[in-house]
Order: C-alpha cells, then structure tokens, then sequence
C-alpha cells in the first residue's frame, strides 16, 4: 500500500488517501520518499489551471529518495540507491526525440503528476528510464526543487549555447529566479536581475551583478540594448516589447515562467535586429544529469523552507500567498 495525500476535487484541501499500487512493473522502480518539493506547477495541478488533472489527485514531483524495489528488468539501479525523480515518470523511448536525446519533448511521455500518482506519499513508483541517481554526497533535502526548477533554468543555457562572456537578464527573483541568478553567475555571465525594489539586495547577495527595479521606469529606460538573453521566471504579464527593447541583436527573450496571458508582441521589434523569442519547460535527462554535476560543483543551491509531510496544507497556503523563501521542501 501506498499512503499519500491527495486532492479529491479542484482546489481542495489535501487529505490522507491510500491506494494499492498494483504489481511493480518490469521496468519500474519504488522510491521511498524521504524529501519531496513543493512547486507552483503542483498547485496549478491541485487546481486544475491547466485541464489536465484528474482526481484523486497526488502532487509532488520534486522527489528525493530511496529505491526500495526495482522491476526483473531494471539492470541500472539498486534497491537501497539514493535517486531523484522530476516532472517525468516514463518516456516511451522509441519516438524521433527519445533516440535523439530529447525525452522531455517525447509525445507519448508521461508526467509524474497528470494522471499519475506523485511524490506527496511515502512512496512513489517511476519507470527506471526517468530516475536519477544523485551525484554522490548532494545534499538530499535541496536537492529536490533542482529536480524541476533547477533544470528549468539550466536547459536554456544548454540549448542556446550561452556563452560564459554573454550578458544575461534574469526576470522575477523568487522559485526559478533565484536559481537562475546562482547558475549564471557560476556559468561566467555578467547577470542582471530585473525585480521589485525590496529585493534588489538580495538579488545581489545570490550572484547578479546587477539588479534594476523593474517597475522604476526611469531605470529601465536608461538600460542600454545589452543582453544575449533574457530569461522570464514570471507568470505575470509584462511590458514584453519594453524587454525586447534591451536585447541586442540576435537576442532572445526565453520564457520558463508559465504566463497564461498572450504575448502582446510587435514583429517589428523582433525583425529589426533579429531578435527571438523561445520557451522551454524542464530539460533531458542528460541535461538533468549535467546540471546536478554542475549545481555540486558550484555549490548552487535552492533556498528552501522545511516543513514535515503531515504540515503539507499549511506549506501549500504559504506558497499560495507567495510568503516562500524561496523553495518548500516536505520531509519525512
């Protein structure tokens, strides 16, 4: 048996929910959870901002843990290994993006919370495909939040090969920014982190080198068109022309935060100076892997608030209200 907490309808509180989980499959493995985050996405998912959820419903995707018990096939992992599991929980491994490297672009992938039952319990069950193994001596109770929000904003700096002497903007300091600003400044970028006003010291203090009051219109005015890229942790809607503005050509404007809203975007300011405008959401398993590598390596790390799995209500009500620094971490 597996026991959980779980959302029974839209919005709800969660509640203690037990279900048998069946036969362990062939290529699956059951993690012990010891340390599950708590992400924006699991409270979209609660609610069902996106129409994709199904219930009853068990959030968390941000897991760390124990194997307890792998499938007949699994040859590359033991029971008692310390591992991670993310926003994924299988890929169907045979499509043009999952030979290519690509799994978190698979079609057929399937997410550790849409219609799956996640890491708010005491265990959680993945295919082997999309587990893993924590570089060894990580800290196990941070480690969760990269899992999701940390490779959300390493990907991009993969993918479009940002360089260390690129000049990079980082909008919105809080779950994913806050990240961002320390995987930046280790990568080598000048960073700069457009925020509200009582934050720009702490801005600095997690490795901008520069922070602008993004609501000051005289400061944003003066900002001269310097940046390769500017990365949007926000789902707010923003004056994304004004942004735009301050790319240098061949910038791009990168999205990772999930702003509901349309893009209000002029083509002429994208046309004029061959400017580009991108999305991504987490990242492959090899990027996952490398930003784990690289996150040790560097000492980045997420600034969380524990709270033990029986407090989970509350935890979720704080981030709700947005009184999170910066990440929350269940432990069990």
């Amino acid at each position: 048996m597996i026991n959980a907490y779980a959302a029974m309808s839209p919005g709800e509180k969660l509640t203690p929910y037990t279900f048998e989980p069946g036969a362990l499959g062939e290529n699956e493995v059951e993690i012990t959870v010891k340390y599950c985050g708590i992400c924006h996405s699991d409270i979209s998912m609660i609610d069902n901002d996106w129409g994709m959820s199904s219930y009853p419903l068990v959030a968390g995707h941000e897991v760390v843990g124990v194997i307890n018990q792998i499938g007949k096939d699994v040859s590359e992992f033991h029971v008692g290994q310390v591992v991670g599991l993310g926003w994924y929980a299988d890929y169907c491994e045979s499509c043009e993006q999952c030979h290519n490297g690509d799994e978190n672009l698979c079609s057929e992938l399937t997410g550790t919370i849409v219609s799956h039952h996640g890491g708010f319990a005491d265990k959680v069950r993945a295919n082997a495909n999309s587990v893993i193994a924590l570089p060894e001596n990580m800290d196990m109770e941070s480690v969760g939040p990269l899992l999701c929000g940390g490779v959300t904003v390493f990907n991009p700096l993969v993918q479009f090969d940002i360089k260390p002497t690129d000049k990079v903007a980082v909008i919105g300091i809080g779950g994913l920014g806050h990240i961002a600003l320390q995987f930046l400044n280790a990568w080598g970028c000048e960073v700069t982190a457009f925020t509200s006003k009582n934050k720009l010291q702490e801005a600095l203090d997690m490795g901008a080198h520069f922070s602008v009051d993004s609501r000051d219109d005289t400061a944003m005015a003066l900002l001269p068109r310097k940046f390769d890229m500017i990365l949007s942790t926000v789902n707010v809607k923003l004056d994304w022309n004004l942004y735009l503005s301050k790319l240098k050509p061949k910038g791009r404007l990168h999205f990772v935060g999930a702003t509901l809203e349309p893009l209000d975007l002029r083509v002429f300011n994208l046309t004029e100076a061959q400017r580009s405008v991108s999305g991504s959401d987490t990242g492959s398993m090899q990027t996952s892997n490398m930003m784990l590598e690289f996150a040790q390596r560097h000492g980045v790390k997420p600034a969380i608030e524990r709270y033990p799995f029986e407090q989970i209500n509350e935890a979720i009500d704080k981030l709700r209200k947005g009184d999170v620094r910066y990440r929350i971490v269940l432990e069990y």
